[in-house]
């Protein structure tokens, strides 16, 4: 068991240090090309710290291990909503942007409950699936969600930086060791998660929903706290919101058209808090200082995670 834990443990670091890469190399990409900070968080930082989560739904998927497609996903949003924006709060009341308050993170409420919707089967009556089809209907939302991004890309774009002569190679290296580092501590991860499980007597949704998803979810720990201790409130809620709306949309369609997965209603407790907490976050622009997450409610994020932590290791 120690073994497993250690080579998990390795993953993660690998997870962390392929996403951070990946992030530094994709940012600078960005900024060569004159992107506004609120759009790299969003987009091109949102990717990078979600790639962890990509890469091992993705093994997860085709392994057949459908508890911890779900439980990473799911896992993961609930830590990046009550942790990481807890913590972030906390360490700084976070201003947002009027537009994130009116679009990104509606569309992060919608998209969880159109997950939902889909993996209960609830318009046919099947058995709960995330079918192929329905795969392909959350990218397609995805695509729509990076149309309305380009388009923002194009209306916000601030000045290109100049850069020096070979910082071009120096990118492209960072990202291609990034996407190394990403795909072999993710198949760390997910075959001794498994084996952990199985040792402990652990079901695979528990492990998903909490060892699996807390270390997926570190990259977005690290980069938003980073930004908000200096300062960055668009890059750091940009990450988080980002982030969530990715896993949705892009990493659950990808695990669901290499293969339909099947749904364990238990996740519907899972999808009802990350719900509450999406919907919280929005009500609490238009309480105490608007367009603000204040310190006391980012603490009220971070005592209801700590709960529900309890309450689902208890249980199990």
């Amino acid at each position: 068991m120690l073994s497993q834990i250690l080579l998990i443990l390795l993953g993660f670091v690998l997870l962390i240090k392929g996403a951070d890469w990946l992030v530094s190399g994709s940012t600078q990409l960005a900024k060569k090309y004159g992107v506004s900070d609120l759009i790299i968080g969003l987009t091109i930082v949102a990717f990078g710290t979600s790639a962890p989560e990509l890469i091992v739904n993705t093994l997860a998927s085709y392994q057949d291990h459908p508890e911890i497609v779900f439980g990473n996903v799911i896992g993961s949003n609930n830590f990046n909503l009550f942790i990481i924006l807890g913590l972030v709060g906390v360490i700084l009341p976070v201003s947002v942007q009027s537009g994130m308050v009116w679009k990104e993170i509606p569309l992060s409420f919608l998209a969880t409950a159109l997950l939902l919707f889909l993996a209960n089967d609830w318009l046919l009556g099947g058995e709960p699936t995330l079918s192929n089809t329905d795969a392909f209907l959350l990218l397609l939302v995805f695509g729509a969600f990076l149309f309305y991004m380009f388009r923002q890309m194009k209306s916000e774009s601030a000045q290109p930086e100049t850069y020096s002569p070979g910082s071009s190679a120096k990118i492209w290296l960072l990202i291609g060791a990034g996407l190394t580092g990403l795909i072999a501590g993710g198949k760390l991860v997910v075959d001794h998660s498994v084996l952990l499980a199985e040792s402990l007597g652990m079901s695979e949704r528990v492990i998903g929903l909490t060892i699996v998803a807390a270390g997926t979810s570190l990259p977005e720990l690290v980069t938003s706290v980073v930004a908000a201790l200096k300062k960055n409130s668009d890059i750091a809620i940009g990450n988080i919101i980002g982030s969530n709306i990715f896993n949705l949309l892009l990493i659950l369609s990808v695990s669901g058209l290499i293969s339909p997965i099947p749904f364990q209603p238990d996740f519907n407790r899972e999808i009802y808090l990350l719900l509450g907490g999406t919907l919280f976050l929005f009500l609490a622009m238009f309480m105490g200082k608007r367009k603000k997450l204040d310190r006391w409610e980012a603490a009220v994020l971070l005592l209801v995670y700590l709960v529900y932590t309890w309450w689902l290791v208890v249980e199990h």
